[in-house]
């Protein structure tokens, strides 16, 4: 039976979420086993996933577009395998089924798991994206966003359109990391925790550290632009991606369906500006797409929205002016 994340939380109410499983790293070093060339890889991903989002972001902002092809799911999960309760990712049947979902191009595949199936037959995870496809072995290169996010910033430079557009510089890692660490924790991870916990005690310590955390970045970017100061790293769109699928304007999915409701993002001046600025950065807002948010959300997740209706919610306009202006950069 195949997997999701919802059946990773434990006996004691809370979630738990796994490693990925295909970590193998694309290297631009000569002679290497799986070396960054054009054409050859492809990268699956769901405009509904932050972790996959982040990855389809960081080759937009790289540009190479040109080099990557990139496919996209349905929103919805739906079932995997006849005569399984297994729902999951899977690809349209053609480009007009679903704005935004495209066939897969290099497989056929119907389904995720499909891939997952072809690179491992006795594979038994989860079927998530996103997924970087090697087209000459056939096979998932790496499943970890923050690896792929990794590697498209440092390992393509030679085909890179912005080479010198750098997620991850050498003076800032450690401060990267460091970030990374408690954001992912508190914030991209804990909006996950307090979600699907199903009692009330660690839903409860889940959003009281998912809370202290939004205000401890409140308050970094009451003094710079940045996470790390007041140069976009890594760290900045690894939360972007959780922050512009908070409020119940737009997509709403963290502040209504996993119940983070103490406080909104746009109550939140220094978040809700750097929100507007990350979304405005040349590619970023062809990465979000709040239908696709909203349906996989509300649709896909039976056991906390049983009858998967959509909240209309309002609009909220990320394109109109910030400040952010007033740090130097």
């Amino acid at each position: 039976m195949g997997k999701t994340a919802i059946d990773e939380t434990s006996t004691d109410g809370e979630f738990k979420r796994t490693e990925s499983s295909f970590r193998s790293w694309i290297s631009s070093k000569e002679g290497c086993d799986i070396p960054a060339v054009a054409d050859r890889y492809h990268l699956y991903i769901s405009y509904a996933c932050p972790w996959a989002s982040r990855c389809f972001a960081t080759l937009k902002l790289k540009g190479l577009d040109h080099a990557i092809g990139v496919t996209s799911t349905k929103p919805k999960w739906e079932r995997t395998k006849e005569g399984e309760g297994h729902f999951g990712w899977t690809f349209p049947s053609s480009d007009n089924e679903e704005p935004g979902a495209q066939p897969d191009p290099i497989n056929n595949a119907k389904t995720v798991r499909e891939l997952y199936d072809i690179a491992n037959p006795n594979y038994t995870g989860k079927y998530t994206v996103p997924v970087l496809w090697d087209k000459a072995k056939k096979t998932i290169v790496n499943n970890e966003n923050s690896d792929i996010i990794r590697m498209l910033n440092s390992e393509f430079n030679h085909l890179a359109k912005r080479p010198d557009f750098d997620l991850y510089p050498r003076d800032l890692q450690a401060k990267i990391d460091e970030v990374n660490a408690w954001v992912y924790d508190s914030i991209n991870n804990g909006v996950y925790r307090c979600g699907f916990a199903t009692k009330q005690k660690p839903y409860e310590e889940a959003f009281e550290a998912l809370f202290n955390a939004l205000d401890r970045c409140e308050d970094i970017l009451s003094k710079q632009r940045y996470l790390c100061g007041n140069v976009f790293t890594e760290a900045d769109l690894r939360l972007f991606k959780t922050l512009i699928r908070f409020d119940e304007v737009s997509s709403g999915v963290y502040v209504v369906h996993f119940k983070c409701n103490k406080k909104l993002i746009r109550e939140y001046p220094n978040l809700f500006n750097f929100v507007k600025d990350v979304y405005q950065m040349d590619g970023i807002s062809d990465t979000v797409r709040m239908d696709h948010i909203k349906k996989h959300y509300y649709g896909s997740h039976p056991s906390i929205n049983p009858y998967g209706v959509i909240p209309v919610g309002s609009v909220i306009d990320y394109s109109t002016p910030h400040d952010r202006h007033k740090f130097n950069t």
